[in-house]
């Protein structure tokens, strides 16, 4: 019996044994059952998903910046392009030593311990695979040298890049402006959903054209397709696609014209804008002196800024867009022409001047103390009297000359291509008692009727005016860009602005005899060419302050900054105009002695230009000394 319980007692073991192991036995089974399931989902049923997820860790996708597009003078002549840039880059991910890599590439290149910390410290703020700029501008020997040790230089890619180029410098400054990395104002202001925004240092446009149109010129970007490691460096690439390069801009601007008015006023603080008053077109628009845009691709030392920023030629202004003058006597169209609508006055009423209008207790004075005697406006015109205007500006308003203004493009913005336009101001009514909380005073109708006063324009603004007065009064609108990638620009349309075409004869003839008459104020001035007869109008502008500050001091005794504003407007020829322009001299004293030979010059060049078959060379007898 005791045996027979030993034998049971085995058996249940034995049975309790056999049951765990089966247990055992189906669990793992089971579980090799969900491992081979789950590896058919994997490899089978969700391979293409998971295949993309893998690729997507082992391939990268990088956007390539395209070439920026041309631009051009109205004959095909590029103004700005692309040069290539030899340049060295510092990938972080790709080298275990930032200091070392640095150490390595300065036995090719200087590295300052300012520059290794600025490389240090952009490697911090991107991503490890974005590039950082060691140096660029490189000669082709250097970058030659650097490529070939490259494989012995951790982190270090050699590589050609473009730069902008402006090989007109300074002839150009304020027509182009420059271009310049992104920033982070520029994110800020300017983000227009592209992602070229924010590739590492690529340039847009800052100012001037290349701001204006710089969507048009930035293009569209490429895609290089790489494979990288765990570890995400580069091994090779896989694919590119190229991106679209950005349009060609082709200007209205004639480069001889504006080279030449350039060089004309190179030693003065002045302006020169020339228009097409059939169509606004500006063919030379000058602002000196200037800048070199391509100073701003290299990059500013701060001492060089602050240079540009003291001195007192002004530099970095655009005078012909920003520079605000009164416009003294070129303004005295604007006030014949309102006195005419009004019916103030017609061609033959004359108004005596004595050399002075008595206002209250206030005497306004003409420039010829003894006076001009009887005049007419044509009279008025040729001879800049000043007590005709002034008369005028009494019996009519200082509103009336204000609604004429406007409609001759003062006081107003021409939403021009080149960013920085200014407003000027015209008075009025309204307009001082929103500016100053002050009701117009009779003797402010007087100043404006003159151009002075509260009355400022721009160089521009002049030039617009004068093409409106010569094209029989429609309203032109200025602009500079002629064609983006090929397509026609077409031109705004210019509506007739409702002067008679018999007051702007009246206007045309004292013009034509302010330069062609015995007496006029710009006869030194005068075209002789055959066809090439211009009517102009001169102006002396006061310096606000002046007054005050100069004294009895005259002349070259007034010190340069209190002198007199000297300006000229003109248009050509007489016959069928074609061509305004307006100068503006700072300080320059009179417009017949330092503005109207500019403007002849110019002018002299355009016209025997246009009387050349094209292409050939243009000779002309004003070429400064």
């Amino acid at each position: 019996m005791h045996s027979g319980g030993g034998d049971r007692d085995e058996y249940e073991r034995a049975a309790g044994f056999s049951r765990r192991a089966l247990l055992l036995g189906a669990g793992a089974t089971a579980l090799l059952g969900g491992l081979v399931s789950r590896m058919y989902q994997l490899q089978i049923l969700e391979s293409d998903k998971y295949r993309t997820l893998s690729d997507t860790n082992r391939i990268n996708l990088q956007l390539l910046a395209p070439p920026r597009g041309r631009i051009l003078d109205r004959g095909g002549r590029e103004l700005a392009g692309n040069r290539p840039n030899y340049r060295v880059l510092l990938v972080p991910d790709q080298t275990d030593s930032i200091d070392m890599s640095l150490d390595l590439v300065s036995h090719f290149i200087p590295v300052s311990a300012k520059l290794r910390e600025k490389v240090k410290r952009e490697a911090r703020t991107k991503s490890g695979l974005a590039a950082v700029t060691v140096a660029d501008g490189l000669s082709w020997d250097v970058f030659s040298q650097i490529n070939l040790a490259a494989p012995d230089l951790p982190g270090i890619v050699a590589d050609v890049g473009q730069v902008r180029s402006y090989p007109y410098g300074v002839e150009l400054s304020h027509v182009l402006g420059y271009v310049a990395a992104v920033s982070e104002n520029d994110l800020k202001t300017r983000d227009d959903g592209d992602p070229l925004l924010r590739l590492p240092d690529f340039p847009i446009g800052k100012n001037g054209v290349e701001k204006a149109v710089d969507r048009e010129l930035r293009g569209k970007g490429g895609v290089r397709q790489i494979e990288v490691n765990a570890h995400g460096r580069v091994i090779r690439e896989l694919g590119r696609t190229e991106g679209k390069p950005g349009a060609d801009i082709e200007l209205t601007l004639d480069m001889d014209l504006q080279r030449f008015a350039q060089e004309r006023v190179k030693d003065e603080s002045a302006s020169a804008v020339v228009i097409d008053v059939r169509n606004g077109e500006i063919l030379t628009f000058v602002s000196s002196p200037g800048f070199d845009p391509n100073e701003f691709i290299a990059g500013f030392s701060q001492r060089r800024w602050d240079e540009m920023n003291a001195d007192p030629l002004k530099p970095l202004l655009n005078k012909a867009l920003a520079g605000e003058y009164a416009p003294g006597s070129t303004f005295k169209m604007v006030t014949g022409l309102a006195g005419l609508e009004t019916g103030a006055i017609d061609g033959s009423t004359r108004i005596r001047c004595g050399g002075s209008l008595r206002l209250g207790s206030h005497t306004f004075h003409c420039h010829r103390r003894g006076g001009h005697g009887s005049v007419t406006i044509a009279d008025a015109l040729k001879v800049s009297c000043n007590v005709f205007f002034y008369e005028v500006g009494r019996r009519i308003g200082v509103d009336a000359i204000a609604d004429m203004a406007h409609r001759l493009g003062l006081g107003e913005k021409f939403n021009f291509e080149v960013p920085g336009e200014r407003r000027g101001s015209i008075p009025s009514t309204a307009w001082k008692m929103e500016r100053f909380g002050e009701v117009v005073r009779p003797g402010d109708s007087l100043n404006a009727a003159i151009g002075q006063g509260y009355v400022t324009a721009t160089p521009l603004q002049l030039a617009v005016m004068t093409a409106r007065i010569a094209n029989g009064g429609h309203a032109i609108m200025p602009h500079i860009v002629r064609r983006v990638g090929g397509g026609e620009a077409a031109a705004p349309p210019a509506p007739p602005i409702g002067i008679p075409a018999e007051h702007i004869g009246l206007i045309h003839a004292g013009m034509d005899a302010v330069v062609n008459a015995a007496g006029g104020t710009a006869g030194r001035s005068r075209l002789t060419g055959e066809g090439m007869r211009m009517a102009g109008k001169t102006g002396t502008a006061q310096v606000r302050g002046a007054k005050s500050v100069g004294g009895t001091a005259k002349g070259n005794a007034v010190p340069w900054h209190l002198r007199n504003h000297a300006l000229f407007v003109a248009f050509a020829p007489v016959e069928v105009p074609r061509y305004a322009i307006a100068v503006v001299v700072e300080h320059g004293q009179g417009g017949s002695k330092a503005a109207a030979p500019v403007a002849k010059d110019i002018m002299e060049m355009l016209l025997k230009k246009d009387q050349q078959p094209p292409g050939a060379p243009v000779a002309s007898n004003a070429v400064p000394a």
